[in-house]
């Protein structure tokens, strides 16, 4: 009850993040502010494949298991630091909002990694109530923090006040986790050898997620800023579809694999594609007969761009309900049929997002991010199809190391769907997202 609940309360905080960073900004102000969450979303899913993911697959002594825990820390404080203070450097001078408000993210970026990272530790160390009481933190921090900005700020000051809100939770978890690894010697460089699981995790990850999100960024810098921040503001009101497609993947595998046979397997996540489809298109219903009133005080000047995306993105995530359900079904029956999709319908989900964007502006980005989820459900539905008919093959009657690892989600309220099908029981889910939109897990 514990992952499940810090899973929610995850999802609770990328959801009011972008929420009150919308209410307080102009749209171009939001656009900017959402480019920069985007950028985040990327570093924070490859922190999270990299290090969170196989973290929580160490096996070994209990000394062992918590001496891997002090490496990962390490190491995700040194390497964001470095990356961190690299690229506010970089930026520090080049003009525009965008730009400034990626400096203040390098800036802050170790303290939110780092807080992100000691959570996987929680995890690997089955403590997953102490991983949701530093979210609870971050939660309380964080609101207040960005309420009391003044109407209008900008991206640079949403960005610096939101990172360093991130301190208490820092605080909590480095008090809560410390004493437990008392008298161990880490290895971060550990993390840098050959063979490292990470690896594996972080290519799946930049075809299944930050393909389509640094898309979302490139559309941004080098097209209209404003698509960036409509598209960001349309899927934050879809943020407690996220949860649930979290969720389903985290705890689904576990508990399909109760059933006897596979077509027992394949009817119950039928089902529960059906369920989940349905409860995307009823809630994307009240959104569109939310007035107009009420949806200017969720996303303030975001909303008149983000509202006329509803319909689109809507059916986008009924088609990212139909595609998480069948990479569920694939992971349980063949997992390594599941690779070869991500690869192939991530990348044709971008070519999808920027030929809608040159046919039909912002609409026509969100239709096209639509066609791409659509895509990738079929494709994902006729492999358990053939997956069926096909005699099951030796290497895959045993699952590999690591197959059913946990995979990042975005951060929640943020990060892309459609690979939230591969997410981790106890990971971020931020918020998370294959739908071709970032989300970040704050």
């Amino acid at each position: 009850m514990a992952s499940v609940a810090d899973q929610g309360v995850a999802a609770l905080t990328n959801i009011v993040v972008l929420i009150v960073a919308a209410r307080l900004s102009t749209a171009a102000g939001f656009s900017a502010f959402s480019v920069v969450y985007t950028v985040f979303t990327v570093l924070l899913g490859l922190s999270v494949s990299y290090v969170g993911q196989a973290l929580v697959l160490e096996r070994g002594t209990a000394d062992g298991v918590r001496a891997a825990c002090r490496s990962a820390v390490g190491f995700t404080a040194a390497a964001s630091t470095a990356i961190g203070l690299a690229s506010a450097a970089a930026l520090a001078f080049v003009p525009g909002g965008t730009a400034h408000g990626l400096c203040a993210l390098g800036l802050v970026l170790p303290v939110v990694l780092t807080q992100d990272g000691m959570r996987y530790c929680f995890s690997t160390l089955r403590l997953p109530h102490l991983a949701l009481a530093t979210d609870l933190v971050r939660l309380a921090a964080v609101v207040p923090a960005l309420a009391v900005q003044p109407q209008g700020a900008g991206p640079v000051r949403l960005v610096a006040v939101w990172g360093l809100s991130a301190v208490p939770a820092l605080l909590v978890a480095a008090a809560l986790l410390f004493p437990r690894l008392r008298g161990l010697r880490g290895d971060p460089r550990g993390l840098l050898r050959c063979g490292h699981l990470g690896r594996r995790f972080v290519v799946e990850f930049a075809v299944g997620n930050a393909s389509s999100q640094l898309a979302i960024v490139g559309l941004g810098l080098f097209a209209s800023p404003l698509a960036v921040g409509a598209l960001r503001g349309a899927t934050t009101l879809f943020g407690p579809m996220n949860v649930l497609f979290n969720a389903s993947t985290a705890f689904g595998p576990p508990i399909l694999g109760r059933f006897p046979s596979a077509s027992r397997k394949v009817r119950a996540t039928i089902g529960l594609a059906a369920a989940l489809a349905g409860i995307a298109a009823v809630w994307g219903l009240v959104l569109l007969a939310l007035p107009d009133r009420l949806g200017r005080q969720l996303l303030g000047d975001t909303w008149a761009s983000s509202s006329v995306l509803l319909p689109a993105t809507g059916s986008q995530y009924a088609a990212i309900a139909l595609g998480t359900c069948a990479l569920l079904t694939l992971r349980v029956l063949r997992p390594r049929a599941t690779l070869p999709i991500q690869v192939v319908f991530s990348l044709l989900s971008v070519g999808c997002l920027l030929v809608g964007y040159a046919l039909g502006g912002v609409l026509g980005a969100a239709w096209g991010l639509c066609l791409g989820s659509g895509l990738k459900a079929c494709a994902a539905w006729l492999r358990i199809a053939s997956v069926r008919r096909e005699r099951p093959a030796a290497d895959d009657t045993s699952r590999p190391a690591g197959d059913d690892a946990p995979r990042p989600a975005e951060p929640s309220g943020i990060s892309l769907p459609e690979t939230v099908a591969d997410g981790p029981a106890e990971s971020r889910r931020k918020a998370a997202a294959d739908d071709g939109v970032p989300r970040p897990s704050a």
